[in-house]
């Protein structure tokens, strides 16, 4: 997704508002997706530094090694563009921006070897994250934002379809196989990349973040897959479970509870609620069930930009929810050495009450393929 100059602006002016907030006299911004999501661009993961100064006063600065300046969509109004040669050492040049700086905001995701240098030259600087300021706006996001996210949610639903109505093999097939196939279609519908597409068979379903390998997919078994991308800049992220066959009793009963406590989860985000709540709501109806012990995670994570972002549905996250929060609800049950399930849908607070963006159907099916 395009953001307009008038949009990254209003975000730049938001960041500047929190900054006098906070006593912050200087945000530094590195890779991750603080950086796009304030001036469009992306940067590469690279040893070589690429920073964005926002200062309490003055046009920020996007530091940029020179052979990456050609890929800065150049928005004067909005930052200058500071490139500098293989031959200097970026970070004194940072430094001598952050000149009577005395509390500076480092994004989370920048590499040690940047922060400590910076540390070393500024001494005396008191140092704080920067989620505090860019983190809680990017929770809030935009109907642009929301838009997309519905979108991408869209496209994911058509291959859980797929998966529930068997049209996708897996009998007979690895693991592995299956994620390459899932992988191909979330591309074929518009992402631009697949950011994960876990899929696992019997056993392994009880790992909830298995990594799919050569296993071959059995008659009469519980397949659990979970899998998302990005489309127009913003993320995907559904699991749904099938069972290629017959549907044993006892995984009946555990996903009658599952899905249960997912409707609940998803209910219980209303505005004003804090996000803990929904982690609570979910956990005990689960733990009612007699499954409580079997439920090893957190019940959600925000999504936006990044498949996980602020906030968090954990114990301990008393972030009240507010219109614009958008993230998982995805409780499971798993049972080690003989199978897992997990049900996620996206959701966005409104107004009107928590909307799931993911459409397709929560029962468990059983697939003959």
């Amino acid at each position: 997704m395009s953001t307009s100059p008038e949009e990254l602006s209003r975000r730049l002016v938001a960041v500047r508002l929190a900054m006098r907030d906070q006593g912050i006299d200087t945000a530094l911004l590195s890779v991750g997706h603080d950086l796009p999501y304030l001036t469009g661009y992306t940067a590469m993961p690279l040893e070589r530094l690429t920073m964005l100064a926002i200062h309490a006063e003055g046009t920020p600065q996007l530091f940029v090694p020179r052979l990456e300046a050609p890929r800065v969509s150049e928005v004067p109004a909005l930052f200058d563009i500071v490139p500098w040669d293989e031959t200097i050492e970026p970070l004194d040049l940072v430094a001598e921006s952050c000149s009577g700086s005395s509390t500076i905001a480092i994004g989370d995701q920048t590499w040690a070897r940047f922060v400590v240098g910076l540390t070393h030259r500024l001494p005396g600087v008191r140092w704080e994250r920067a989620v505090g300021i860019v983190g809680d706006l990017r929770m809030r996001k935009s109907d642009a934002e929301i838009a997309a996210l519905r979108a991408a949610a869209a496209a994911v639903d058509e291959i859980a379809a797929e998966l529930q109505s068997g049209q996708i093999q897996l009998v007979g097939r690895t693991e592995a196989d299956v994620s390459a196939d899932l992988s191909r279609r979330i591309l074929a519908r518009g992402h631009e990349k697949v950011n994960f597409a876990i899929v696992a068979a019997g056993e392994n379903a009880a790992s909830p973040h298995h990594h799919p390998g050569g296993r071959v997919i059995q008659e009469d078994e519980v397949v659990l897959c979970d899998f998302g991308g990005t489309m127009n800049g913003y993320c995907s992220d559904i699991t749904r479970c099938v069972v290629t066959g017959e549907i044993p009793s006892d995984v009946a009963a555990a996903y009658e509870v599952l899905m249960a406590a997912q409707s609940a989860g998803v209910a219980a985000g209303t505005n004003g609620v804090a996000c803990e709540v929904v982690d609570e709501v979910t956990r005990q109806i689960i733990c009612d069930g007699g499954y409580g012990e079997y439920f090893v995670h957190r019940t959600g994570h925000g999504i936006g930009m990044e498949e996980h972002e602020d906030p968090y549905m954990v114990a301990g996250d008393a972030r009240l929810i507010e219109s614009g929060f958008a993230y998982s609800v995805e409780p499971g049950i798993y049972i080690p050495g003989r199978w897992g399930l997990r049900l996620e849908d996206i959701v966005v607070a409104t107004d009107d009450g928590p909307v799931s963006l993911n459409q397709a159907d929560h029962h468990l099916h059983s697939v003959r393929s």
